[in-house]
């Protein structure tokens, strides 16, 4: 009887051990899910859950029939429980606060220039800032809008702030502060952006300060070495006279180029020089420089008797103030011919129209300089005798121009070839006892006033480089000038 009660006493204590195992792993799985629960649905950044002390000396289970071994085992049990959930949790909030505090738009090694940029606001930005970053416009955090701090009166130092664009956070270099209205209008003067234009503006100043006069005794010696070595008056032009059937020309811009006068080339030329024996009191030989724009020398310049001008240049409606229109011979390059009138290969009628406010004066082409000048000037002579307009066509002589450029390099003038304005101012010093120059002033600013100019009075087309030696020719000129020999109209007429 005694053994069949221990054998009862002892399956009832394995029943009860059995019990209190289950017990046990459940007690573990239900601490292992309330931590993953607890730790998915609230994670505070930076900071790890503070446990409660209470819960931290808590035991998980108590028993009245558990063993204080068994106690003691549970206790180890939960502790080791704890500390597994405290380190997943401090590898959780780890992970999380690597990745939920980057301050984008700024990559690790950063430039100089993007330091200076404005940070992006967030949440997490410390409390202290920097100074730039005080005066720098502030971000939103969608990264999508620029919302300025400032106030509508922006200090200088805010001005030069870099603007962050709201596309790609792109810092743009800083725009330089608008202008003034009269800053805008202010002249640049004295800006001296020509070469060499301080210098022969101060001559100009200076031989302009005294009142022109005529030194006639300067005159007659530097026309008398002119007539000696050019002898324009016969010599200026070609003619039946100076150039008969047989002769050959060669042409003064292409030495290799040689034209034989043919019959028909022959009827081309005047039978004699309009200039032979002829003196004209006054000349004004006028050129195209910017210079004469609001000039108001109209006047002035029609009052010659003798008028050259340059180059096809407009003398009707708003220029005719400025510039006149009485024209005794007009120059023609023939890349005008080619560039504005096709070569005269098609309709021929614009370059007549063109001519008829030149009256009935001569039409001077450089036929025989180059070789491709020859057919195109031609057709320009050919055209006029077609439309039977007053014009009379002349053609420069070769000769004269090889021997033009002799007389110049003896004075000191050294280039690849002479303008036509100098060769119609040689001319002009033969033929005219008085000479007047309008328009010639090579250089990109005025001199009174310093203001700037455009190349011509009708336009600011550039000139072609390399060929002639403008500013050196006007010294020339102005050398002349001083010495009594010519006078330079420069500035407004009747206020020199």
């Amino acid at each position: 009887m005694s053994g069949l009660v221990w054998e009862r006493g002892s399956i009832r204590g394995q029943r009860l051990q059995l019990l209190l195992g289950f017990m046990l792993v459940a007690l573990f799985l239900w601490t292992l899910l309330t931590t993953f629960i607890s730790s998915d649905s609230h994670v505070e950044p930076h900071r790890p859950p503070a446990q409660k002390k209470s819960e931290k000396k808590a035991p998980s289970v108590s028993s009245d029939n558990m063993g204080e071994e068994k106690v003691e085992k549970q206790q180890k049990t939960d502790l080791n429980t704890t500390d597994l959930d405290k380190d997943r949790t401090e590898r959780k909030h780890k992970t999380t606060a690597h990745t939920s505090h980057v301050e984008p738009h700024r990559p690790p090694a950063q430039k100089e220039s993007e330091k200076k940029a404005p940070s992006v606001s967030s949440d997490n930005r410390p409390p202290a800032q920097k100074e730039s970053e005080k005066k720098a416009p502030s971000v939103s955090s969608d990264n999508s809008h620029v919302e300025p701090d400032r106030p509508p009166a922006q200090k200088e130092s805010e001005k030069k702030a870099p603007s962050v664009s709201s596309d790609n956070n792109h810092v743009e270099p800083p725009k330089p502060p608008a202008q003034k209205e009269s800053e805008k209008k202010a002249p640049s003067a004295p800006s001296y952006n020509c070469n060499g234009c301080k210098t022969v503006i101060d001559k100009v100043l200076k031989n302009y300060s005294q009142t022109w006069t005529k030194q006639e005794v300067n005159f007659q010696k530097f026309r008398s070495q002119l007539r000696t070595k050019c002898n324009g008056a016969d010599k200026f032009i070609i003619t039946q006279a100076n150039t008969p059937v047989g002769s050959k020309l060669v042409y003064d811009g292409e030495r290799n180029n040689v034209q034989e006068v043919n019959s028909d080339i022959f009827k081309t030329f005047v039978k004699e020089s309009p200039f032979s024996n002829k003196t004209w009191d006054t000349c004004a030989v006028v050129g195209s420089g910017g210079i004469l724009a609001n000039s108001s020398c109209g006047k002035a310049i029609d009052s010659a008797q003798f008028v050259i001008r340059c180059n096809l240049p407009p003398v009707e409606n708003e220029f005719k103030a400025h510039v006149g229109s009485k024209t005794e011979i007009v120059t023609a390059n023939p890349s005008i011919l080619v560039q504005k009138y096709g070569s005269l290969s098609g309709h021929r009628r614009p370059f007549v129209e063109s001519l008829q406010k030149y009256g009935n004066s001569m039409l001077l082409l450089p036929a025989f300089s180059f070789a491709a000048n020859t057919p195109v000037c031609l057709r320009a002579l050919y055209t006029i005798e077609d439309f039977e307009i007053p014009i009379q066509t002349v053609f420069f002589n070769p000769k004269y121009l090889q021997s033009l450029h002799e007389f110049w390099r003896t004075q000191g003038l050294r280039a690849v070839r002479l303008s036509t304005g100098l060769m119609m101012v040689s001319l002009a010093l033969e033929i005219c006892s008085n000479v007047h120059l309008y328009g010639f002033w090579p250089f990109s600013n005025h001199p009174h006033g310093f203001q700037p100019l455009n190349n011509h009075y009708y336009d600011n087309k550039p000139a072609v480089k390399g060929m002639h030696a403008m500013p050196v020719e006007f010294d020339h000129l102005l050398q002349l000038h001083s010495q009594g020999v010519l006078r330079v109209h420069l500035g407004q007429c009747g206020k020199q």
